[in-house]
């Protein structure tokens, strides 16, 4: 695809929205025409990023990965204590909390980097506490870690190239795939950059390319928009969005809590190492429990009239 930011349509300094070749033939010559239609084309590519509150109805193929009675202890002390979490695949589920409250030792308990003390982790019923990483990816349970994991010395499609390299396809498959990947995450126009060259918008984007070439069922994002500049963040929420199109589980755990709070189908608050609300976003939003223990009042406020204001 080729990238067409809104600068250099004359539009002012915001995010790169990709367009095929075709639709950016269409624009017509006159520029306030082009404006016009260039607008309403971003607004459309963007509309998958749906607002706080939008709850939307999930794709589910029928998996399912469910945590449940997890327990870990450090040093006596029970950091996460009998905390259940499920998720299905086609919906987009947070895992959130303040500090220290254990979200993010049970998301690595979750993802295999942590064994529990206590409780299992089922795939579809199958008992996956004691498999290892590698395994759990081969099941389909794909995992985007906070750190950079790109090859820094490769280019973006040398990147994607060496996951495509691990499973048993043909040549041609492997090419089919490589450019409809680059294709949908809108980094076609990016291949030949090294990875230390990419901001990190585009690191994330390529980091999740990346994630779905093993084809997942579901997709653990540990700080997704850690990194990530403020006019990119929109651009990854609306990556992670088209995730549930694809009929894809996906956990999110992050300290950006509004902007994980505008994709979520639903979430998990976490305090003191245990679940102590879990609903949907407008659920989560209008309980008084939640503004206390995580929120806050300000934020609280915000949330609330932007739901009142979109009902």
């Amino acid at each position: 695809m080729k990238v067409v930011t809104y600068a250099a349509a004359g539009l002012g300094d915001t995010a790169p929205v990709a367009f095929t070749l075709e639709a950016w033939g269409e624009i017509a010559a006159d520029r306030a025409a082009s404006a016009d239609r260039l607008l309403d084309a971003a607004e459309r590519a963007l509309a998958r990023a749906e607002p706080v509150g939008g709850e939307q109805p999930v794709v589910s193929g029928g998996s399912r990965l469910s945590a449940g009675g997890l327990v870990k202890t450090y040093k006596s002390r029970a950091v996460v204590n009998d905390v259940s979490v499920q998720l299905q695949q086609g919906e987009i589920v947070g895992l959130l909390g303040p500090n220290g409250a254990g979200k993010t030792t049970t998301f690595y308990m979750i993802t295999g980097l942590i064994r529990p003390d206590g409780g299992h982790i089922e795939l579809d019923g199958r008992d996956i506490t004691a498999e290892p990483m590698y395994r759990r990816a081969r099941m389909g349970i794909g995992y985007l870690a906070q750190e950079p994991s790109v090859f820094r010395k490769l280019t973006v499609e040398d990147n994607v190239q060496a996951i495509l390299e691990t499973l048993p396809l043909g040549d041609a498959e492997r090419r089919e795939r490589l450019e409809r990947l680059l294709d949908e995450l809108a980094i076609k126009h990016l291949r030949r950059q090294k990875g230390f060259q990419l901001s990190g918008g585009e690191r994330r984007r390529l980091e999740i390319t990346r994630a779905l070439v093993t084809e997942p069922k579901f997709m653990l994002l540990d700080e997704p928009f850690a990194g990530v500049d403020p006019i990119a963040v929109h651009d990854i929420q609306t990556i992670v969005a088209g995730l549930r199109h694809r009929g894809i589980g996906v956990l999110i755990t992050d300290h950006n809590v509004e902007q994980t709070l505008d994709i979520v189908d639903r979430a998990y608050i976490m305090f003191e190492g245990k679940v102590q609300v879990a609903g949907t976003v407008r659920e989560l939003v209008f309980d008084d429990r939640v503004a206390h223990l995580y929120l806050g009042p300000t934020l609280t406020a915000r949330l609330r009239a932007r739901l009142t204001q979109a009902a």
